[in-house]
């Protein structure tokens, strides 16, 4: 029962609960957690071929998502999967399968295509800017998700950590994760900021990284005329296309 002085809101309704034992338990937290990752591993897939046959993932997802048994969450089309479950509990899950001769296939699968979604909006940059050799690329978030300062196997930090080893100068900003965000790229020569359009000015890439609230609202107009030259990728879709593009930006979604 919730204590007195914090009521449970009417709408409120309890979780399921039920009673295993503890292997059941420990396996049932793997497996939700390998299976949300699965189909975010999906849909990113899926938005590479969208990509070559001209179609809006977003349209894909949402139309997939009205059926039930799929349903919309855990559909977003982007730069991948990070912070500390996923990661995790997909690696347990490949390494017992190994200690016991089973090969998690899909597993696998799944972690793989979450490294190439990285390594997919590198390649985009690079075909945008051709090269990121010398250029000024500013990251918008390095957190894993909004809301949280947690930057434990963050797309955004492995994308700066390959944007780097190809000598792109990299600036960086988020709401709440730079500290965290600077000790972890302590040895990398990365620049961060409070002010987003102080870091935009005079860059010549800007990647949407993490899907803060607070980016949603930029004036892109603003910051356009403020870069050298203008080329957003979109790495979490907030943006529509076609106003970016009015908006002076080049235009790079993922799945799009």
């Amino acid at each position: 029962m919730p204590p007195q002085f914090l009521p449970r809101p009417a709408s409120y309704k309890l979780p399921p609960f039920i009673t295993t034992d503890p292997v059941s338990a420990e396996m049932i937290k793997y497996a939700a957690n390998a299976f949300l990752a699965t189909k975010i591993s999906f849909i990113n897939e899926i938005a590479g071929l969208c990509e070559k046959v001209g179609v809006d993932i977003k349209e894909v997802a949402r139309g997939i998502g009205l059926d039930s048994r799929i349903g919309p969450d855990f559909l977003k089309a982007g730069l991948g999967w990070g912070g500390s479950c996923f990661p995790k509990d997909t690696a347990a899950l490949v390494a017992m399968g190994k200690e016991l001769s089973y090969e998690m296939h899909l597993i696998e699968a799944v972690r793989k295509v979450n490294v190439l979604q990285v390594e997919r909006a590198v390649e985009k940059l690079q075909n945008a800017s051709r090269g990121v050799r010398g250029r000024i690329i500013g990251i918008l978030g390095v957190a894993f998700k909004p809301g949280t300062d947690d930057v434990r196997e963050s797309p955004s930090i492995n994308l700066i950590k390959m944007l780097y080893e190809r000598q792109a100068h990299i600036r960086a900003h988020d709401p709440k994760a730079l500290e965290n965000a600077k000790e972890v790229l302590r040895e990398l020569e990365i620049e961060f900021y409070d002010d987003i359009y102080k870091m935009v000015e005079d860059a010549d890439a800007i990647v949407i990284a993490t899907e803060w609230p607070e980016y949603m609202s930029i004036d892109l107009e603003k910051m356009s005329r403020i870069m050298r030259t203008p080329v957003l990728l979109d790495g979490r879709l907030i943006f529509d296309p076609i106003k970016s593009k009015n908006c002076g930006f080049v235009y790079i979604g993922m799945g799009r």
